[in-house]
Order: C-alpha cells, then sequence, then structure tokens
C-alpha cells in the first residue's frame, strides 16, 4: 500500500540551532547535544508562523478581500507594501510566543521545526517578498534553549548559490545537517554520507495519505495498516519530519486556496469519496468514534517512526483545522499528555 511522501516547498535543508554547516569528516567531533540514534525526537512543527500558509490561516488571506492573494508572493504583490508589512508583523508577534514553547515542553516534546523562506534572509529585485522574520527566529532558539527545547530550521527554497545562512566550523560540533529525500524512496539514499567518513547527518523524510484519489479513499482501518507497514530501514539517522493524523484532505484550503478537496469532490478532477463535515474545523464537531481513530492513527505513526529515529507533526496550531494540530489534539484527547503513553499498544500487531 503506498504511502505519499512529499514535502511542502521545493527545497528544505533543516539545522539544528539554526547554523548551518557541512557535515563534518570524521576526525571532527561531533557532540549535538541530543543522542540521536538512542533517544527519540518527539516533536511539532510550527508551521504557518514564518512562511504564510493559507489553510493554517485562512484569515490573513480572506481578510485581503482578494481571492488572487494566494500565497506569500501574492500577499506582497497584490495589496499595499505598508499594510500587508503591518499584518504579517501582527502575525509574527502573536502566532507563537513563548507561551507555546512551554507548552511545547510540558506535552514532553523535544524538538520544534520551524520553517523560514529564503527571503527572510535575501530578496532580489522586483521580488515582492516581505522580510522581517529573523529577529522572531532568534527569539524562538532563545525561548527553545529556556524550555530545553532542540531547534530544526527548515530553510524554504535556496536559488542561487547562497542559503543565507553563514557557514562557519564554530558550531560544527553541535550542529546536525538534515536532508530531505527529494522525493526518492530510502533506498535510493542507502550509502549516502554516512559514518565513518561523515559525521552528523540525518535524513528527513514527509509522510501524508491524503494527496492522492487513492489515499483519500482509504478506509480509517487501511490508513492505520499503511502507517503500520511503512518501511523505515535506513542506514543513517532517519526523522519523519512532516506527518499528521488528518487522514484528509478537507481542511479548508489546504490544497491552495479556492482549490477545494478531493475527499468530498469539490477539488477539479477529484471523484466524491464522502462530505467534510465533521472532519475538518473545530474539534467540538468531531464524533467520539472520529476521535478515537485520531488516537489510534496517531499511535499507530507514533509508534512506526520511533522504530526509526523519531517524529515531528505537522503543525503545532491552526486556525480551523484541529484534526491536524498537535496543540487542537492535547486538549481533545487523541494525542496524550504523555507522547510515550499509549491506549492501543497493540495497533501494529
Amino acid at each position: 500500500m503506498a504511502i505519499t511522501i512529499r514535502l511542502v516547498a521545493a527545497c528544505a535543508v533543516a539545522v539544528l540551532f539554526a547554523f548551518i554547516a557541512r557535515a563534518a569528516p570524521a576526525d571532527t567531533p561531533i557532540n549535538p547535544g541530543f543522542p540521536y540514534g538512542s533517544e527519540k525526537v518527539r516533536g511539532v512543527n510550527l508551521g504557518g508562523w514564518l512562511v504564510l500558509e493559507p489553510w493554517i490561516t485562512p484569515s490573513l488571506f480572506d481578510n485581503t478581500g482578494n481571492a488572487d492573494i494566494v500565497d506569500e508572493w501574492t500577499f506582497g504583490q497584490l495589496q499595499d507594501s505598508g499594510q500587508a508589512t503591518s499584518v504579517l508583523q501582527n502575525h509574527w508577534n502573536t502566532w507563537i510566543t513563548e507561551s507555546d514553547f512551554a507548552a511545547i515542553a510540558a506535552a514532553g516534546l523535544n524538538h520544534v521545526r520551524i520553517p523560514i523562506g529564503f527571503w527572510a534572509f535575501d530578496v532580489s529585485g522586483g521580488e515582492p517578498y516581505i522580510q522581517g522574520q529573523l529577529p522572531y527566529l532568534q527569539n524562538a532558539v532563545g525561548w527553545a534553549s529556556n524550555h530545553n527545547i532542540k531547534v530544526i530550521v527548515d530553510l524554504h527554497g535556496a536559488p542561487g548559490s547562497q542559503n543565507g545562512f553563514p557557514f562557519g566550523t564554530s558550531q560544527e560540533s553541535n550542529t546536525v545537517v538534515l536532508l530531505h529525500d527529494a522525493f526518492q524512496p530510502l533506498s535510493y539514499w542507502n550509502g549516502f554520507q554516512t559514518p565513518p567518513n561523515w559525521q552528523g547527518v540525518a535524513m528527513d523524510t514527509h509522510i501524508y495519505q491524503m494527496f492522492s484519489q487513492d489515499e483519500v479513499s482509504r478506509s480509517n482501518a487501511e490508513h492505520i495498516s499503511a502507517a503500520c507497514s511503512t518501511d523505515l530501514a535506513f542506514d543513517l539517522w532517519l526523522v519523519v519530519g512532516e506527518w499528521t493524523p488528518a487522514a484528509t484532505d478537507c481542511a479548508k484550503y489546504l490544497n491552495g486556496r479556492g482549490i477545494g478537496a478531493r475527499y468530498d469532490g469539490s477539488m477539479a478532477g477529484s471523484t466524491f469519496v464522502g462530505s467534510c463535515n465533521g472532519l475538518t474545523g473545530s474539534a467540538s464537531s468531531f464524533s467520539q468514534d472520529y476521535k478515537t481513530f485520531l488516537r489510534q492513527y496517531w499511535e499507530a505513526q507514533t509508534s512506526t517512526y520511533e522504530q526509526a529515529s523519531g517524529w515531528i507533526q505537522w503543525t503545532w496550531k491552526a486556525e480551523n483545522a484541529d484534526e491536524w494540530t498537535y496543540q487542537a489534539g492535547l486538549q481533545n484527547g487523541w494525542i496524550p499528555q504523555d507522547p510515550t503513553q499509549r491506549q492501543f499498544p497493540n495497533i501494529c500487531g
């Protein structure tokens, strides 16, 4: 049973402690400050904060009154720059604060992954991107340190030869370079940058089960079975850097603003599977059976991904897609307060 492995952006490089460095040769000692390979990565993405995503914060796009504003490029291009800057600054100030880091730590998580666009570092002539994200990233690293959380910086896109991060050797000893699998099967990468010639290299794979018609057509039992059968055998540290307990593409704007969903047939070319009512939005509309499935699916995935080096769920919070968010899962019971706790310890047999 196939599982979609995909990346939200075109290119990503993830780095601990907000620095990037080459994987060090074997004679350079690596001490990343976290026992990768022996202790499991358990974390959450801070999606929709420093890189806008319409489905995470649809109000930012709806409030423009312009249906052609569909992403961060058009957000800066198709409205007054001063207005766009003001809205973004307010969003950066309020969407994620230190209280979120405190809650993440209290939930037993040890990593956050923070997407940031290349445009935070460099904007070429004619590009409408709005800058100002870097102080918030710096704040996040400080908050993470205060709460003993590791930071993975996910750089979305890296045009040209420079990626915006300073290179140096001073951070090599506590930096892990996390490479995305580039949509190739994991077997493609076996033997790539492995010890002893390379140290401190990990692989990031993303697993979703709703971005094809076949996947959204699966029953709940089939989603769980697919999660349990995921093969994560690999010869580097392997982290599932994006995944979700959601099993449909029903969330508003998930496929893009105005695109619709495969599940309910509102996306062009899709086939109706079922109604999205009660499957997305506020958890207050979720049935107990649906919440039980979300718990089972969450446990099936985390148990499977911990057979490798661990997991980072997408995402911490969203305006109106509770089935996706760690925060809502904690509040409504389909994610345990202790991520090692299991209601269904034999979910994968």
